[in-house]
C-alpha cells in the first residue's frame, strides 16, 4: 500500500468513527423544543407584565419588574439545579432570553462557592458572562466616543 492509500484508509476510518460518535439530532425537533421553551419563558414574562400593569404600574416599571422577576426565577431554578435540564431540553429557547444570561452568571458562582467568597464566587461569577459584559461596555464606550466626535464635527 502506498503512503497516499494508507492516508486515505485512515481518513475513511476516522470519518466512520466520527459518524458513529456524532449525536444524531433532528434539527426540526430541536427547533420545536427551542420554540416551546422560549415561548413558555415569554408567556411567563407577558404574564408578569400584565400582572404588573393590573397593579397600576406604568409600562417602564412593569418591564423592569418583569426583567427582575425573570432573572430571580432563573437564579432560583439554577440554584435548585432545575434550569440546566430545561436548557438541555430547550436549547437556545432557554439560553437566549434574559433567563439564560442570568443562569450563565450564577451557575459558575454556585459551582465554585466551596472555594470561598473571593477565590470561588468572586473570581468565577463572570467566567461566562464576563466577556459579554466587557465587550458590551467597550462597544458602548466606543460608539459613544464616535457619536461625541460626530457631534463635535457637526456630522451628527
Amino acid at each position: 500500500m502506498t503512503k497516499k492509500e494508507l492516508e486515505q484508509e485512515k481518513q475513511k476510518e476516522y470519518d466512520k468513527l466520527v459518524k458513529q460518535v456524532t449525536p444524531k439530532n433532528s434539527l426540526l425537533l430541536q427547533m420545536c423544543k427551542a420554540f416551546l421553551v422560549g415561548g413558555i419563558i415569554c408567556t411567563i414574562g407577558q404574564g408578569i407584565l400584565e400582572g404588573a400593569g393590573a397593579l397600576g404600574l406604568d409600562k417602564d416599571m412593569a418591564g423592569t419588574w418583569c426583567s427582575v422577576l425573570l432573572i430571580l426565577l432563573s437564579v432560583v431554578l439554577t440554584g435548585l439545579s432545575l434550569y440546566q435540564p430545561i436548557a438541555d431540553f430547550g436549547g437556545a429557547g432557554a439560553l437566549v432570553p434574559i433567563t439564560g444570561f442570568a443562569n450563565s452568571v450564577c451557575a459558575p458562582a454556585i459551582e465554585f462557592q466551596a472555594e470561598g467568597q473571593v477565590f470561588g464566587v468572586g473570581v468565577k461569577i463572570f467566567t461566562i458572562a464576563g466577556p459579554v459584559i466587557l465587550y458590551g461596555i467597550f462597544t458602548s464606550w466606543l460608539l459613544g466616543l464616535l457619536y461625541w466626535c460626530g457631534m463635535m464635527l457637526g456630522v451628527v
